[in-house]
């Protein structure tokens, strides 16, 4: 019962004033970057222009969780619609904020997504990387290609702790978080404000999916070390908090 009660407690609202004061920010310290160094093969993605037509309450309507795929490929422009509609830049605030489709606190947008791609049209299987800074202000998408996944279904089944009906799906997306792009604003209150926004991205996620009439299911159920390794990452500077799994659904 302590640790529950311990958890209860880290959800209640800490004193913003008081701890923003001990915040890098207070400091004077410049602000992280907006985006990682591109270390794959840079790709751009077509328009996704006029790709959806439904209604804000058509999408209500028919977001549902989805865990069966057909084998139907994604095209380059819906997974560029994915992509741009949850950490897409539509314009910054100097070198300090970033405004996206997804809102989060203070502007800091402290995530960063890969795409375990499966079966999207023109693109080889493998671990891709979003750029978002490549395309400031614009509906475009630009991708970084970072390698081959080894024995794809095998490993995936297992970094998503055995949910082996993901591994349908042609695309996973996966959510990194780097923590001191929010720690730099609001410190140790930081964590619980980036919990709060995952919220809102795995929200947008899935209504961008059903937009598409596509389907999608997010997961909080995954292998912290085997997600980190198969993402390259190594530390508590970046680590995966998140992922969504986007396709064809089976007729249910």
């Amino acid at each position: 019962m302590d640790t529950i009660n311990q958890n209860r407690r880290f959800m209640h609202c800490p004193s913003f004033f008081e701890g923003m004061k001990e915040s890098d920010q207070a400091k004077k310290i410049p602000a992280p970057a907006f985006g990682k160094p591109i270390v794959g093969e840079v790709i751009k993605l077509p328009s996704f222009e006029g790709l959806t037509t439904a209604t804000y309450v058509d999408l209500l309507d028919s977001r549902r969780s989805k865990r069966d795929y057909t084998d139907t490929p994604m095209t380059q422009e819906q997974l560029a619609f994915m992509l741009w509609s949850t950490q897409g830049i539509q314009y910054t605030r100097k070198d300090v904020a970033t405004f996206r489709p997804v809102p989060s606190g203070g502007a800091r947008h402290p995530f960063e997504t890969y795409i375990a791609v499966k079966n999207v049209e023109g693109l080889k299987a493998g671990m891709y990387h979003y750029l978002p800074t490549e395309n400031i202000g614009e509906k475009l998408v630009t991708i970084e290609y970072l390698g081959e996944i080894d024995d794809y279904d095998k490993k995936i089944t297992s970094a998503l702790a055995g949910q082996a009906w993901a591994t349908t799906a042609p695309i996973i997306m996966f959510t990194t978080c780097i923590p001191y792009k929010a720690e730099w604003r609001y410190h140790e209150m930081s964590h619980r404000v980036m919990l709060i926004d995952l919220g809102h991205l795995g929200q947008n996620a899935m209504l961008s999916a059903v937009a598409l009439g596509l389907g999608s299911c997010c997961m909080a159920a995954y292998v912290q070390v085997e997600c980190d390794e198969l993402l390259g990452l190594k530390d508590l500077d970046e680590y995966t908090v998140y992922a969504v799994s986007v396709g064809t659904p089976k007729e249910s």
